[in-house]
């Protein structure tokens, strides 16, 4: 079993409802126990900057699931919940994101992990550390609360 942390945003409709019904589907997926959940935080929209402001939650699980099995499994629960990928990092009802699957690092066309824009949203950090505050960056052992405190002054 494995420990991975999945990150949930929404800018559209019922931003919490839709976090928390993609939560039920996580809990459902046979081999996922959700063990912890960080707080919801609405932030605004990074990158494309002309929507709707999001709220983000972040959930910690423990799964026998495989990297790429988990993640294919997410992307099915945010096509059943009705996202549709037009604009890429655009409005969504639903978006759910592997952030880390254990110690593991993966870079393929798929995935990538850990997922590259932690380091870049402060706001992924803050939520990682209220859940697991002595994790770590998988590839080089440094604790996140080190990348976080870094990301902060960087975006202050």
């Amino acid at each position: 079993m494995a420990a991975a942390f999945i990150g949930l945003g929404a800018n559209l409709g019922d931003r919490k409802g839709n976090i928390a019904r993609a939560k039920r589907m996580l809990k459902e997926l046979p081999g996922v126990d959700i063990l912890r959940e960080s707080s919801i935080e609405e932030t605004k929209a990074v990158d494309v900057t002309d929507q709707p402001d999001f709220l983000n939650q972040i959930v910690m699980v423990r799964t026998d699931i495989p990297p790429l099995e988990l993640l294919r499994s997410m992307l099915d629960i945010e096509s059943a919940m009705g996202r549709v990928r037009t604009l890429h990092r655009g409005p969504r009802v639903i978006d759910l994101d592997l952030l880390l699957y254990g110690g593991e690092t993966m870079d393929t066309v798929e995935l990538r992990l850990p997922h590259p824009e932690i380091v870049r949203r402060p706001f992924v950090l803050k939520q990682l550390l209220e859940i697991s505050p002595g994790l770590r960056e998988p590839a080089t052992g440094k604790p996140y609360r080190e990348v976080y405190d870094a990301a902060l002054e960087k975006h202050q």
